[in-house]
């Protein structure tokens, strides 16, 4: 119901709308909402680049930080040590060593990291812990080893192939998303051109079923073979198709969909003969990023954003020509 008021001069009217105006721009939120406001000049975790510190010559992160705006990092991988337990790459410690000093460093410019377990080669988690606690147990040594606020489960190869173990996989970020309030989770894994083949269907509805709020169904669009063109275009339809499929299993909005997807690309020349992701395809899935408001825009990896001089694509370098971070000062434009 509207109250009447009596009439204003046109200059009193406009003084009041300055005050307005004044008054919202200068208040200051109440402390719920500061502490949960994201800074916009950062692109933050939804952009958050892998870098590799195994191989491949890693770059110093704080020295990435500083040449793109990028404040944090995708950090891999960890892995089973043979048993039930997580350590880098499978063999180095989780606290002491050098990836601790790493993610101390990247703290101390500003920044922050996702840890991300899993990954295609290596003995995985998933798979040598034989039950959903032990498995939430191993999680739990990674998020309590460096107070993480979220953690990224790449699911691949055998890990993928059994659904056991999938299950598992389920059924322990339940576990420790409800021991640590505020954790995000992530589930990266393969798609074909359309969105997820039968098994990335089949996880989804998996963790819908079992309630699991799962806050990022990631795939990793390419390696689709026979020389792919346009990656951009193709990226974006598996995209549409991730976003049906987890709309349809959660019973989400379109929105709402939207904003518990991702994606992770890979610069420069793929694992397929042929097939290219050029900066251009990078542009493409940013425009469809800030269209549609996704929850990642990611890629593998910082390692390989960089030209090859007279070496090959592989592990350190892109394979196209380029200069250093061509591809991540594209994604670093996003600020989710």
């Amino acid at each position: 119901m509207h109250t009447a008021v009596p009439p204003r001069s046109p200059r009193v009217a406009l003084a009041a709308l300055l005050g307005l105006l004044l008054s919202l721009l200068f208040a200051v939120p109440p402390a719920s909402q500061a502490a949960t406001a994201r800074p916009l000049a950062s692109p933050g975790m939804a952009v958050a680049p892998y870098e590799y510190l195994g191989w491949g010559s890693p770059q110093n992160p704080t020295s990435v930080m500083s040449a793109t705006g990028v404040k944090w990092f995708t950090l891999a991988f960890i892995l089973s040590d043979g048993s039930c337990n997580p350590k880098w790459d499978g063999s180095r410690p989780l606290t002491g060593g050098n990836d601790q000093s790493t993610i101390n460093a990247i703290r101390a410019a500003g920044g922050d990291v996702i840890v991300s377990v899993g990954g295609w080669s290596g003995a995985k988690l998933g798979e040598k812990c034989s039950s959903a606690s032990a498995l939430a147990g191993a999680y739990q040594k990674i998020i309590n080893a460096y107070g993480l606020k979220v953690i990224d489960i790449d699911i691949e190869n055998t890990e993928w192939s059994n659904a056991t173990v999938r299950q598992r996989v389920i059924d322990a970020l339940k576990i420790v998303k409800a021991n640590n309030s505020g954790l995000k989770t992530i589930i990266t894994f393969g798609t074909t051109t359309s969105g997820p083949d039968s098994t990335g269907v089949d996880m989804i509805k998996r963790g819908a079923n079992s309630g699991l709020a799962n806050d990022i169904w990631c795939i990793m669009p390419f390696d689709f073979g026979g020389g792919s063109s346009n990656m951009g275009t193709l990226t974006t339809q598996a995209m549409e198709g991730l976003k049906a499929r987890v709309k349809s299993a959660y019973g989400y909005t379109d929105s709402a969909a939207y904003a518990h997807i991702g994606l992770s690309s890979m610069n420069g020349k793929t694992d397929v003969s042929g097939e290219l992701v050029r900066v251009a395809d990078f542009k493409t899935m940013l425009a469809y990023a800030q269209q549609h408001r996704i929850a990642r825009l990611t890629y593998w990896s910082v390692n390989r954003d960089r030209a090859c001089g007279s070496g090959s694509a592989g592990d350190a370098c892109s394979g196209v020509s380029q200069q250093p971070y061509d591809y991540l000062k594209v994604f670093a434009q996003y600020t989710g």
